[in-house]
Formats: C-alpha cells, sequence, structure tokens
C-alpha cells in the first residue's frame, strides 16, 4: 500500500499525518511528544467491519514502526467511538467473510494488547462490545460524559471469548467482571468511572486526548525497555493463551453465530434499528 506524509501545525505542536491512504483510519504523529493517534473513521458509529479491521491493524502496525513514544486510539464520530462488530458481517453471513472478520478482530486485540509502547483510548462516544474490546486493550482510559461502555454481547446470544474476558479481568474484580459479561451490562460514563473500567472523565474529546497524553507523558523519564517488558510479563500470560487457542476460537464463534436462535435474535435486533431509524 502506497502512503505520502504530510505536516500540519497543531494545538500542541506540528504534527506529520501518516498513511493518508488509508480510508478508515488516520494515524497522526505528534512531532513534539512522539505520541500517535490513531482516528477511527468509518460513519456513522465506526462498525467493526472487514475493511475497517484492516486498516486498524495496519495502523497498529504501522505506529509500532515509527518509533512513536505512545499510542491513542480515539475516533472521527462526534457521538460513537466503535459501535463494536458489524452486526451485517454476523447476519446470514458468507461463511468465508465471516471467518476473517473474527481472525481480524483477533489481530487487531492481540496488536493493541500486546504493543509495547504505552497505550489509551480517548473515548469519545458510545463504546459497547467492540469499542469496549478497543478501549481495555489499552492500559488508560478517558471518557466523555453521558456514554455507554461495555460488553453486551450476551443480550445478542453470543459471548465474549475468553480472550476479550482475560482483558475485562485485568480491569474489574471478578465478581463484577462476572456479573456484567452474564447481563450483557452496559455501563454509564459514571458508572465505569466508579468500578474502575475508565480512569477519568473529560469533557471533551480534546480534553480525552489531553488528559490521554499527560498519561503517557508518565513514562517519559522511565527506560522505555524496562517499561515494555515490564508490561509485557504482565500480560504474556493472556497472550499465551490466546495464540494457543485462537484457531479453536473461531471456529466456536463461527458454530455460534449461524445457530437458527441466534441468527433469528439477530434478524430481530437489525429490524428494531430499520424501524427506530425510519422514526426518526
Amino acid at each position: 500500500m502506497s502512503s505520502r506524509l504530510l505536516s500540519f501545525v497543531g494545538r500542541t505542536g506540528r504534527r506529520r499525518l501518516m498513511s493518508t491512504a488509508i480510508k478508515l483510519t488516520t494515524v497522526e504523529v505528534n512531532d513534539k511528544t512522539g505520541i500517535a493517534t490513531l482516528t477511527m473513521c468509518r460513519p456513522p458509529v465506526n462498525g467493526q467491519n472487514l475493511e475497517l479491521l484492516l486498516d486498524i491493524k495496519s495502523s497498529i502496525n504501522e505506529i509500532k514502526n515509527n518509533n512513536s513514544r505512545g499510542l491513542i486510539i480515539t475516533s472521527a464520530s462526534p457521538k460513537v467511538f466503535s459501535a463494536g462488530l458489524d452486526i451485517l458481517e454476523m447476519y446470514k453471513p458468507d461463511q468465508q467473510r465471516l471467518r476473517a472478520v473474527w481472525t481480524e478482530l483477533q489481530n487487531v486485540w492481540c496488536d493493541l494488547y500486546g504493543i509495547s509502547v504505552p497505550t489509551a483510548a480517548a473515548i469519545n462516544g458510545h463504546a459497547p462490545a467492540g469499542g469496549c474490546l478497543l478501549a481495555t486493550a489499552c492500559e488508560y482510559r478517558v471518557m466523555v460524559p453521558n456514554c455507554i461502555i461495555g460488553l453486551n454481547e450476551t443480550q445478542l446470544g453470543i459471548i465474549a471469548p475468553k480472550w476479550l474476558v482475560s482483558g475485562y479481568l485485568n480491569i474489574l474484580p471478578k465478581r463484577v467482571a462476572e456479573r456484567a459479561l452474564t447481563q450483557g451490562r452496559l455501563f454509564t460514563t459514571d458508572e465505569a468511572l466508579q468500578e474502575g473500567l475508565i480512569d477519568e472523565i473529560a469533557n471533551s474529546k480534546e480534553e480525552a486526548v489531553d488528559k490521554c497524553v499527560a498519561f503517557i507523558g508518565t513514562f517519559a523519564k522511565v527506560n522505555p525497555v524496562a517499561r515494555a517488558l515490564t508490561k509485557q510479563q504482565f500480560r504474556a500470560d493472556n497472550l499465551r493463551q490466546f495464540h494457543k487457542e485462537r484457531e479453536q476460537d473461531v471456529d466456536d464463534f463461527l458454530s455460534l453465530v449461524n445457530r437458527p436462535e441466534v441468527q433469528k435474535g439477530i434478524g430481530i435486533y437489525l429490524e428494531g434499528l430499520k424501524k427506530k431509524a425510519n422514526k426518526q
């Protein structure tokens, strides 16, 4: 994939816009801070279809290779961080494409969860399901008010995979995580802060990004190699288990999604969305 490099002056210094050929994500590197901001740009809600997942993975790999000091992930949407896996990918699916979608979702989680540089999510809107996946893969989360976040898969008749649950358990007490996952609970911004699912609340996207920058800045005087190795020690067991089970996980996901009762539930959900849209 070809790309070109643009420069412009931002609020906190000169920034370089990387990989402008990528349509569904952008990467901006601030020359002053050395921090890269990965922005999802798939209107209207950053539904994670195959193409968006491939672009997110490509952008994470780009950040790995451009010597950035940290990674912030956010959204171009004013109201939604990411609504999660595009439900149309799961309804009456092409089996080969569905397998590719879940494999790329695994890859995105693995790359973001395991990247050596400090990571933070500027959650500037709602973050259910796969949106929560991206946020919890990061080390720090800042969210704007009056939004929701959580893993609500059970409401659609599917389950959060074991590797995603392990990330939840890094953040939430086991009892809280179990209850939330079995209920398919979505936390409000205030509830998420109270439970520890997010670390801070910001009044705007810009403030959320600034708070993420400040978090990454706390490592300025820490040896980056020692920091990365320490992070990897904490996350190594989850990643090893993930790689051991990833092929079976794909098979289990496809088997679950193709169940008649799950397809029926997804169809009802889509019909509800259609009726809601018609009323607006």
